[in-house]
């Protein structure tokens, strides 16, 4: 079953007028990664070698049916390279014509090794099976200029270039702050309880899961979230397979933004500074709020790609904010929406049709 992948950011996905529909509808997709680290001060990466192809890249891969692109590009970094990696700002996109004629476009990020600070998140994430030699027969860390040479595509290079560009600007070493609306719930005016006790509708709970490998690709180690019982039951499939207990608040509840914005924005900010991944989960009265405070520590390009607009973020959706900390406090240096395949067929009223 073609399914459309879920988006990796605003800016990268490809328009209708370059390639055509059916082309875009009929796209490979894949995903992967180019892990980085600091070595003797010098910035690194990670290479494999394919024996199949006889040529140096990155770790990357097809989706698997029903895969989120995030999901897919954590999975196939530990099945070829056994690194488990924790995802963060989003490379160029590359796209080309395979050998067959079809079209295939490869979503990138730039990935760094977990830590055993990340073991909730990891432990979120389906087991991989080991490397297969068959595969990949090699893998090497390099200087990024070694790198750029020992490439076997020349179109590999871009999102190294970027990568090297957001390191030189303090851009590369983030982590995330994802902000999330509660999944679909009960309509306000079909419940007859409480706005407290409104619960998510099944198709709800069904999107809570999905957002499970979203939020371990982005090493989400602690969850904060309104104790209204939809943004609470939003959170609890992946503090059920991360093994985290979510800490439920008043503090981000509709009735306390109503009489106390300032308190919501207080909540952003402490969460800025965690130099962990971190999750939020609100409502949608809340959301501008939130973007404000977002706003505050973003630099102009990024504020420009915040939500501005009610309903700001759709029921399950996720706003990433790749966060950088600088001596003058923390910086949003990007940010990325994330909705799964799955998500987008519940939206529309159209799960489980092909």
């Amino acid at each position: 079953m073609s399914r459309a992948p879920e988006r990796a950011s605003r800016a990268s996905g490809s328009s209708l007028a370059d390639t055509g529909e059916s082309r875009r509808r009929h796209a490979i997709e894949a995903a992967g990664a180019l892990v980085w680290r600091v070595h003797d001060g010098a910035l690194q990466v990670l290479l494999i070698h394919r024996p199949r192809y006889g040529d140096w890249s990155w770790p990357k891969g097809k989706l698997d049916p029903g895969e989120t692109l995030r999901e897919c590009a954590v999975r196939e970094v530990a099945e070829e390279t056994g690194v488990q990696v924790v995802l963060g700002v989003p490379l160029p996109m590359l796209r080309y014509k395979t050998p067959e004629g079809r079209f295939k476009r490869v979503h990138y990020w730039a990935a760094r090794p977990a830590t055993p600070e990340d073991a909730p998140a990891v432990r979120a994430r389906t087991p991989v099976p080991p490397v297969d030699p068959g595969e990949i027969d090699d893998l090497v860390w390099l200087d990024v200029a070694d790198a750029r040479r020992r490439l076997s595509r020349r179109a590999d290079r871009e999102p190294l270039d970027a990568l090297v560009k957001a390191h030189a600007k303090d851009r590369l070493d983030t982590r995330a702050l994802v902000v999330a609306r509660h999944a679909r719930a009960r309509k306000r005016a079909a419940w007859a309880g409480t706005e407290e006790d409104r619960p998510l509708t099944p198709a709800g709970y069904l999107q809570a899961a999905t957002l499970v490998p979203i939020l371990a690709a982005y090493g989400a180690v602690s969850i904060t979230t309104s104790h209204w019982l939809r943004c609470a039951d939003t959170m609890v499939p992946y503090a059920r397979e991360s093994g985290l207990t979510s800490l439920q608040t008043v503090e981000l509840t509709e009735a306390t933004h109503e009489s106390s914005p300032g308190t919501v924005a207080e909540v952003v900010e402490r969460m800025l500074t965690d130099p962990h991944g971190s999750v939020l989960c609100t409502h949608r009265p809340v959301l501008p709020t939130v973007m404000a405070a977002l706003a505050a520590h973003s630099r102009r390009s990024v504020r420009a790609e915040l939500p501005s607009q009610d309903p700001y973020l759709k029921p399950g959706e996720l706003l990433v904010a790749h966060v950088a900390q600088r001596p003058g406090g923390p910086r949003v240096v990007a940010v990325e929406w994330s909705r799964s395949h799955l998500h987008q067929a519940i939206l529309t009223k159209r799960a489980g049709v092909a």
